[in-house]
């Protein structure tokens, strides 16, 4: 299987991208787990989105990428990045993750070369309520990519946005990714926190609290690293957002599955220490959530 596109883990996120770059007639494959990819070749993805409506696609699925693409989109969970990796045989031109976290850029450039990585981020209210079913509930998707004049990022752009999904490209990597972590650690953590949507966590006085301690210990560890974000702007976005906004970690832990907390949260956590910044709220939130991953196994 030759494709200019392939999509690595066909997720909630992965399974989106790679259902609407399909029907927007774009080159597109997808690497899954043996039982995943037999699912999507005998029925496709089916979809249902605010965003694109319903429909289904049909991209052609492997357990294991052989042969060289153009582009390597990367949309596991940080959980089962490192097997889902092991599936991954050829070298991709470029390689653009659209993780949870920080972290998985590195690991990304040390597989396969500083070159060749491309970090992105990707804003999304979607599930995976079964294999090869995306429900998409956000009025909007948007992408922004790192790699501001690379010819690669360029193209990768174009055809995003042929499929209906708005991408931008910035030049500052650091802005990028921690501007989506910003808001998701904030988000995730006090939904999780507390097993309640957004609407209840920023209307009651306590939880209120713990959002607003959350994104202003992360924007002071963003900065550090070198990304100028206002708190302000974050807490807005998170006012504005529709009160049953939960996160992908709430119901992870809802279903008995293992949350992506070490890579949002405890990335927080560790990137704090590396510069002597202390993190109490968001520590606080990750040990509540973790006592509650524990209490339910």
């Amino acid at each position: 299987m030759v494709s200019e596109i392939a999509v690595l883990g066909p997720g909630g996120v992965g399974g989106f991208v790679a259902a609407a770059l399909h029907r927007a007639g774009e080159d597109v494959a997808v690497v899954a787990r043996e039982a995943t990819a037999e699912w999507i070749n005998g029925n496709g993805i089916t979809v249902s989105s605010v965003l694109l409506g319903d429909f289904v696609a049909r991209p052609p699925a492997t357990a294991s990428l052989a042969e060289p693409v153009g582009v390597l989109l990367v949309t596991t969970k940080a959980t089962t990045l490192q097997e889902a990796l092991g599936r991954i045989e050829a070298e991709p031109a470029l390689v653009v993750p659209l993780l949870n976290g920080i972290e998985h850029v590195q690991t990304l450039r040390e597989r396969f070369g500083p070159a060749r990585v491309a970090p992105g981020v990707i804003r999304i209210d979607c599930d995976r309520p079964a294999s090869g079913r995306i429900v998409q509930k956000s009025p909007s998707v948007r992408v922004d990519l790192a790699g501001a004049r690379d010819p690669r990022v360029e193209r990768l752009a174009e055809r995003l946005r042929r499929a209906g999904i708005e991408t931008r490209i910035g030049a500052g990597e650091a802005e990028i990714v921690w501007s989506k972590l910003i808001r998701l650690n904030a988000l995730a953590c006090t939904t999780s926190a507390a097993d309640r949507p957004i609407g209840f966590i920023r209307s009651d006085p306590r939880w209120r609290s713990a959002l607003e301690g959350c994104i202003r210990e992360t924007a002071a560890v963003a900065a550090a690293e070198g990304a100028a974000l206002d708190p302000a702007d974050t807490l807005s976005e998170l006012d504005h957002a529709h009160a049953e906004l939960g996160s992908s970690m709430r119901r992870d832990i809802a279903a008995g599955r293992e949350p992506e907390l070490d890579a949002i949260a405890g990335a927080v956590i560790r990137t704090g220490a590396r510069h002597g910044i202390r993190c109490p709220t968001v520590t606080w939130l990750r040990d509540r959530i973790a006592a509650r991953v524990r209490a339910a196994a």
